[in-house]
């Protein structure tokens, strides 16, 4: 059984990922929660609503703890739990797929136990109950909404551009649990990163050096409602310092952009930025540390048949 220690475990995340994004998932959990996932589930003492995630689906904040099913239900009956308008659901874990009206049973034990009005329809409160091994968990249940997957649809986009789900979890890994950290994306391009950090109320500001691209990413932010913080200009202009950079590297099959181009870009990037996260598409490991930076973590993400790196960088 899963064992609560002195310092006991607050919250259970279960996640979810492709194969394709397992590694860019298991890097994001580490910069949200300082540790790693080694499996579809984590526990925590830190809080993060699951909805600023691509990976997390729900959160449960644990309020009882068993060896088995009954013994959830024993304390909800000693505590005598009260809650209005609820409504209890089952949540397969990893590994623990029981099946439809098995879920439905243990819904309706666990929610008869409860005392109040149930309300399936529109709760007010929604209660989480599953298994992780022979552990029990049992709390109050947040789910991811997913309101990102809205933004994959927006006026300018472009086949060669980072998923809305790569951006936000790139967003995530940049800025951990310090929202309040100043951003800049100095090659923007369409600017589904700038949306994305906007969207969590992140201080962030986008240049562009192509002015067409620019003006449609500024018709994506005004698209979603959102101010425009977006210069078209040379990065190399930029004066102002901020604490992290995210940087989708231009590359020669998509964009007239020479080696030497992409150096100057990262050269740029050392000189404005405490710390950088960049993709490239193919290692670019000693040109990053030419320029200064050290390579503190890296992981990867597919699309298709590219294959694209991640380097998180100081």
């Amino acid at each position: 059984m899963f064992n609560l220690s002195q310092n006991e475990k607050k919250y259970l995340y279960i996640t979810n990922y492709s194969s394709d994004e397992e590694s860019l998932c298991k890097m994001e959990i580490k910069y949200l929660f300082d540790k790693p996932l080694n499996d579809k589930y984590l526990f925590s003492n830190i809080h993060i609503n699951p909805s600023r995630s691509p990976f997390i689906k729900k959160c449960i904040s644990m309020v009882y703890v068993g060896d088995a099913m009954e013994r959830i239900i024993e304390q909800i009956n000693n505590d005598k739990l009260t809650s209005n308008k609820y409504k209890v659901v089952y949540i397969n874990a990893p590994h623990e797929n029981i099946g439809f009206h098995e879920g439905r049973r243990i819904e309706f034990e666990i929610g008869f136990s409860i005392l109040g009005e149930c309300e399936m329809k529109k709760p007010e409160n929604i209660f989480g109950i599953t298994k992780i091994g022979n552990t029990w968990i049992f709390g109050k249940c947040e789910s991811n909404t997913s309101e990102w997957l809205q933004r994959n649809k927006k006026p300018f986009s472009y086949s060669n551009a980072l998923k809305v789900n790569v951006c936000r979890a790139l967003v995530n890994i940049a800025v951990g649990n310090n929202l309040s950290c100043s951003v800049v994306d100095p090659c923007c391009g369409i600017g589904t990163v700038l949306i994305e950090a906007i969207s969590m109320g992140i201080n962030i500001k986008g240049y562009e050096i192509n002015s067409l691209i620019g003006e449609n990413a500024k018709t994506n932010l005004r698209y979603f409602g959102y101010e425009d913080v977006i210069t078209i200009g040379d990065m190399n202009n930029i004066q102002n310092k901020y604490d992290v950079a995210i940087v989708d590297l231009p590359y020669g099959i998509f964009t007239q952009i020479t080696a030497d181009e992409q150096l100057a870009i990262m050269d740029s990037t050392r000189r404005i930025a405490s710390k950088m996260v960049i993709v490239t598409f193919e290692d670019m490991k000693e040109q990053i540390k030419s320029v200064g930076f050290h390579i503190d973590d890296r992981c990867s993400v597919s699309k298709g048949t590219f294959k694209r790196y991640i380097y998180i960088c100081s």
